[in-house]
Formats: structure tokens, C-alpha cells, sequence
């Protein structure tokens, strides 16, 4: 299982080749707009779920009525309200002050605040004086605009030439960045082993994106339990920052690495629910599992049927097999033998085969398979 694991985690999640975004620094960074079971424990059983049924796992208070005499009329008992304001009443009043505005004592960054409009041809004419006299932030802010040809041609070439020149003078984004570069060695000279040390500096400086590459680096190197256990900490702040593939590591190594504190351990399934509601369709496949088979929690058949369907809308060619198991199974769901066959079908036609699911799909009556068929098609073509 640990060996499974740690290959996942090094190749799986693809070594320095995450789709993941520019983290720019403090000053920057609006660049980026936009019971049955309580007492067993399970670990890391994270297999295809086997389609096996499973056993099953107050009206709100009335609000208090007493004070709630409309404006103008009198309660039954002829007196008037007792006391309080209605909501009709509320409406009418003068709103209270907002509190005073902080000044803003920071420096304003011009370039910063046209690139963040949209600005890009602007945004360089103000960065690129600043960036040749050797600012960082400008240097990194102009790599950018090459890099995605932001109101300019596209010149990745360009953009390797910035990002290592704020690299050279320590700016944490750029370091990520160019760490990247390095590695791929397409527009500068390959170079591992400059790669990882900028990407352990930029990790240490407090990139999350850096954090997780630099945490996969240390599987790949060490595999086995010590690889994640010395990954463990950069996998944690990264996750902390909101990079969901960290986050969906982080849960994986808890519920499979022996040796770990139980008050980190506890926090598995939390972090694998953050990842998955980042969209991450591995983390939706896995936590419905977790859901399911009561891994790393209570059972919860009617979430975790959801996370599956999500994960199956989202393509998940795995996600659509097992929730045709579920549609079949009724777990979590009822059952409904059409939208059952819908979901082989598509998986099926994605490669994924299912001896199970083609004697269900072979049981069905003429009509249903064709309405199964209509919907994979219309599924197909949305």
C-alpha cells in the first residue's frame, strides 16, 4: 500500500507539472484576480468501490409567533403590541455609520493596479523602467505578461530571461517559476539540481505551489513511509494555503503513513473534502468512497453518492463506473436501473470494462437500454 502510495503521489500527481497558480509576493498578489462502526478503525483502503450493498446508517421549531403583530394592527385582545420593532418598521430607519476607513500606508504599485484592470500594455510600460534598474516584483510582473501574452506576443523565451532575474534576487513567485523552467529545460539550459534548490528556497519563503512541488520531490527521492514523512510538512502548509493537490496528498499519507500524531490524523477526511470541493475529480472520487465504506469516518451513504455523481458529471471515466453500482445497489440513492446503464455505458465506452455491469446492463428490457443509450449520447454531446 505505502509503495502505491508514494508512486501516486510522485507520478500521479505529476512532478513540477501541476496547473496550479502564480502565488506572487505579499506586495503582488492581487495580481491573481481571480455508530456501527465509531470503535474500527479503517486506514487507507482507498480501492475501487466493489458495488456490495451496504447496511443503512427534527422538523425545526415554529418561530415565536408572540411578537409578531404587523404594523397597524392590533393583536386579537384589542391592546397593542407589548413592545419591540417589526421588520416593516426596520426598514424605514436610518442605516448606522460605517466605521472610518483605515488610510492605506503601504506603497501604491501602479503597474500592480493596471495589470489587475486589465491595463497589460500599460502595466508594462510602468513595470519594465523599474524592472531593468533590477526590482524584483516588476521583473516577475513583466515574466507574467510574457508568459501568458497578456496584450503582447506570447515569448516564453522572454519570460524565462524575468523570471530568473527575480529569481536571482530572491522574489518567492519567481523562484517557483523559474524552478519550473529549469526542470523542463526547454528555454534555458536544464538544470535539476538549481531546480530543486530554488524550489526548496521558494517553499521555505512561503510559496504553497513551491511547498507541493518540493514535497513531491522528496517522495520521489525517498520512497516508502520516509519520503512522505519528510514530505509531510511542506504537503501540510501548502495545504493550508489552499492548494488543493497538497490538500488530497495530505489526506492520503494520513490514513496510510504508521507513526503520525492522531491529532493531525483525525483532519484526513477534512482535507480531502477541501480538495474535493476544489474540484479536484480524484478527491471527489475518493472522498465518496471514504463516505461509503466509512474510511477515516462515519458512514454517510447519501453524501457520499453525491460526491460520486459530481465526480462522474466532471468525466471521471472511474466515478461513472462505480456510481452505476450505486444506481444499481440503491446505496445512497434509489434505485434506477436506467441511469444505472447510462453511466456503464459511457464508462464502458471510455474502456473501462465491468463484467458485473454488463450482465445488469445485458438484463435489461429493450426500452431501457435504448433510453440508456439516448441519455449517454445526449450526456456525451453536452
Amino acid at each position: 500500500m505505502l509503495s502505491r502510495l508514494s508512486s501516486r503521489l510522485s507520478r500521479g500527481l505529476s512532478l513540477f507539472a501541476v496547473a496550479v497558480a502564480l502565488a506572487l509576493p505579499a506586495h503582488a498578489q492581487e495580481l491573481q484576480g481571480g455508530g456501527e462502526d465509531a470503535g474500527v478503525e479503517k486506514r487507507g483502503r482507498i480501492t475501487p468501490f466493489n458495488g456490495a450493498a451496504l447496511p443503512e446508517g427534527t422538523a425545526p421549531n415554529k418561530a415565536d409567533d408572540k411578537s409578531a403583530a404587523s404594523p397597524g394592527k392590533k393583536p386579537a385582545d384589542g391592546n397593542e403590541p407589548s413592545g419591540g420593532v417589526g421588520v416593516f418598521d426596520r426598514m424605514g430607519a436610518e442605516l448606522p455609520a460605517l466605521p472610518a476607513e483605515k488610510p492605506f500606508a503601504g506603497k501604491v504599485d501602479d503597474a500592480y493596479g493596471a495589470f489587475q484592470r486589465g491595463y497589460y500594455l500599460t502595466a508594462m510600460d510602468l513595470a519594465l523602467p523599474r524592472a531593468q534598474l533590477g526590482d524584483a516584483a516588476a521583473q516577475t510582473l513583466i515574466a507574467e505578461i510574457l508568459q501568458q501574452g497578456l496584450g503582447v506576443v506570447r515569448n516564453p523565451q522572454q519570460a524565462a530571461f524575468w523570471y530568473g532575474q527575480a529569481a536571482e534576487k530572491g522574489d518567492p513567485a519567481a523562484m517557483f517559476k523559474y524552478a519550473l523552467i529549469l526542470m523542463e529545460g526547454r528555454y534555458v539550459k536544464r538544470d535539476r539540481k538549481k531546480s530543486e534548490e530554488l524550489m526548496k528556497r521558494a517553499a521555505d519563503l512561503g510559496n504553497g505551489s513551491a511547498q507541493f512541488n518540493y514535497g513531491q520531490t522528496l517522495v520521489a527521492d525517498n520512497p516508502g513511509p520516509k519520503g512522505l514523512k519528510l514530505a509531510m510538512p511542506y504537503y501540510e502548509k501548502s495545504a493550508e494555503q489552499g492548494i488543493a493537490d497538497a490538500q488530497y496528498a495530505l489526506s492520503q499519507i494520513l490514513v496510510n503513513v504508521d507513526g503520525i500524531e492522531e491529532s493531525k490524523r483525525v483532519r484526513a477526511r477534512e482535507w480531502l473534502v477541501r480538495a474535493a470541493r476544489a474540484g479536484f475529480d480524484t478527491a471527489q472520487l475518493d472522498i465518496a468512497i471514504w463516505m461509503i465504506e466509512g474510511i477515516a469516518g462515519d458512514r454517510n451513504l447519501e453524501d457520499g453518492f453525491g460526491w460520486m455523481r459530481r465526480a462522474a458529471e466532471g468525466g471521471n471515466v472511474v466515478a461513472q463506473n462505480r456510481l452505476s453500482h450505486l444506481y444499481v445497489n440503491a446505496i445512497g440513492t434509489r434505485p434506477n436501473p436506467v441511469e444505472a446503464a447510462k453511466w456503464y455505458v459511457l464508462s464502458r465506452r471510455a474502456g473501462l470494462k465491468d463484467d458485473a455491469l454488463e450482465d445488469f446492463y445485458l438484463g435489461l428490457n429493450e426500452e431501457q437500454q435504448k433510453q440508456a443509450l439516448s441519455a449517454a449520447n445526449k450526456y456525451r454531446r453536452s
